[in-house]
C-alpha cells in the first residue's frame, strides 16, 4: 500500500494469521477434529470446502498452506481457464525441483466444468498439486466425481452469534481494525442478527457503518446494510432446499412452517411464478382428490399472482399454502400415476384387446377390430363385464383411494365399480 492507495477493506485486514484467529469451525478446528490434527502432524491432503459465502474458505486455505510451509497459488474459477492450470502446473513442477510443495486454491471451483476440472486430476493425483477447492454448492452435484474421490470434502458451517460477537470484539481492539469506535448494545445486537453468520458481511457492514456515526448506532447500522436481503442462490442448493422445506412443510401439515418457508423464499427474490408452480404441484401430489378444489385454488394463486405480480400477488401464494396444509392429503394418484407411467415405459408393451380398438375401415372390421364392444348406454351390464386392461395385466391394481377428505366418497364408489368390473371376469 502506498500512501495514495486506500487501505483494504476490514476484513482483509484482519484476516487470521493463524488457527486461534481463527472464529467458527470448532466441528473442524477444535483439538482433536480432523482439520487441526491434519494441520498440527503436517500432513497435507487434497480438499473441497463447502460452506457458504463469509465463513472462512480462503482463510483456511492460506492458514493449511502456511502451516504446511507451501507454495500458495490462488485462483478463481470464474475467470480462470486451463490455461492458468497449466500455468499453476509449471510453477509446481518447479517448486518441485527444489523440494517445494504447491497448494492450488481454486475459489467457486464449481464454475470449472467438466473439462476444466479434468485438466487438473493427472496432477492432483500424482501429488504435484495439492488442491483446495471452495464451493458454496454441493460437491455431490457440482465438483466431478473422479475429482472427489482424490479430494477429502469438508463442510463449513455459518458463523454463531457468539463467533460473530466475537469478531466485533476484536474489530475494535485490534490494531489493524477500528480502535476508538464504539456502539450501543441495540447497534451490535442488529448487526450480529444482520450478518446471516457472514464474518466479512459482518465486518464489512461494522466498516461503513463506523464511517456513519460513533458511536454506532441501529440506525447507522441499518444504513450501512442499506435493504437487508435474505441470502439465497437463486439457481443453487439453497434455493432448493427452500423449496423443499416449503413442500415437507405443507405435506405434513404445518402451516406457520409452509409460511415461514414460503416468505424465505419470496424475501430472497425467488421467482413468484416458479414458486406457484410449484404450489400447483403440490395441490397435486400431495393433496389430490382427497380435496379436488386444492387444485382448483392453487391454479387460481398462479393466475393471480401473473396478474398482480409483487407484492399484491404474494397475498394470493400466502393463502393457497394455508389451504393446502390445512386440507387433507391424498397422494394416491400420484403414486398410481408414478406406477403405470413406470410399466409403460420400461414393461413389454402389451397388445390392446380387439374391443377396445376403432374398427375405422371395412378391413380393421373384418381383422375384428371393435367386435363385441359393449356400449356402456346401451348396455351397462355387458359395459362392467368387457375386460380394460390387456390379458397379463388382468389382476392388477394401481389406484387405491384413501379415506383423507373427500377420497372416502371416492373409495365407495371405486369400491363398487370394482366389484361391478370383477364380478364375472371372463
Amino acid at each position: 500500500m502506498t500512501l495514495f492507495e486506500p487501505p483494504p477493506p476490514l476484513a482483509e485486514r484482519l484476516r487470521p494469521t493463524n488457527l486461534d484467529e481463527v472464529y467458527g469451525q470448532r466441528h473442524l478446528l477444535a483439538p482433536g477434529k480432523p482439520l487441526r490434527r491434519m494441520l498440527e502432524g503436517g500432513f497435507l491432503s487434497s480438499l473441497i470446502l463447502w460452506g457458504p459465502p463469509g465463513v472462512g474458505k480462503t482463510t483456511l486455505a492460506r492458514l493449511i498452506s502456511r502451516t504446511a510451509k507451501a507454495h500458495f497459488i490462488q485462483l478463481s474459477a470464474v475467470t480462470a481457464g486451463i490455461k492458468d492450470v497449466r500455468e499453476a502446473v509449471e510453477v509446481a513442477q518447479r517448486n518441485r525441483t527444489k523440494g517445494e510443495r504447491t497448494v492450488l486454491f481454486l475459489d467457486e471451483i464449481h464454475r470449472f466444468n467438466k473439462a476444466q476440472q479434468d485438466a487438473l486430476l493427472p496432477h492432483v493425483e500424482s501429488g504435484l498439486l495439492t488442491l483446495i477447492g471452495a464451493t458454496t454448492e454441493n460437491p455431490s452435484f457440482e465438483v466431478n466425481p473422479a475429482l472427489r474421490s482424490r479430494a477429502r470434502t469438508l463442510v463449513l458451517k455459518p458463523l454463531t452469534d457468539e463467533d460473530i460477537s466475537g469478531l466485533l470484539d476484536r474489530a475494535l481492539s485490534d490494531p489493524r481494525g477500528l480502535p476508538g469506535v464504539t456502539f450501543s448494545p441495540e447497534a451490535r445486537e442488529l448487526l450480529i442478527q444482520l450478518a446471516d453468520g457472514d464474518a466479512r458481511r459482518s465486518l464489512g457492514a461494522l466498516e461503513v457503518a463506523s464511517t456513519i456515526s460513533n458511536p454506532i448506532t441501529p440506525e447507522a447500522v441499518k444504513e450501512a446494510f442499506g435493504t437487508h436481503v435474505p441470502s439465497m442462490d437463486k439457481q443453487g442448493e439453497d434455493f432448493y432446499n427452500l423449496i423443499s422445506a416449503l413442500h415437507k412443510s405443507v405435506r405434513a401439515s404445518h402451516v406457520d412452517g409452509a409460511l415461514y418457508w414460503l416468505a424465505r423464499m419470496v424475501a430472497g427474490g425467488a421467482d413468484p411464478i416458479y414458486i406457484a408452480r410449484r404450489i400447483v404441484r403440490m395441490a397435486a401430489e400431495d393433496i389430490g382428490l382427497a380435496d379436488p378444489n386444492a387444485l382448483k385454488l392453487a391454479m387460481s394463486a398462479q393466475q393471480a399472482m401473473h396478474l398482480l405480480g409483487s407484492p399484491e400477488g404474494e397475498l394470493a401464494l400466502a393463502q393457497v399454502v394455508v389451504y393446502l396444509a390445512l386440507a387433507p392429503k391424498s397422494n394416491s394418484v400420484y403414486k398410481a400415476w408414478g406406477e403405470v407411467l413406470r410399466m409403460a415405459e420400461e414393461d413389454r408393451q402389451h397388445p390392446i384387446p380387439m374391443h377396445l380398438r376403432n374398427a375405422v375401415t371395412g378391413l380393421m372390421k373384418s381383422q375384428g377390430y371393435g367386435k363385441s364392444y359393449a356400449y356402456y348406454f346401451d348396455d351397462p351390464e355387458g359395459s362392467f363385464a368387457q375386460r380394460y386392461l390387456p390379458d397379463e395385466l388382468l389382476d392388477a391394481s394401481f389406484y387405491a383411494p384413501t379415506g383423507e377428505g373427500w377420497e372416502s366418497r371416492v373409495r365407495e364408489r371405486w369400491s363398487a365399480l370394482q366389484q361391478k368390473h370383477h364380478k364375472e371376469k371372463p
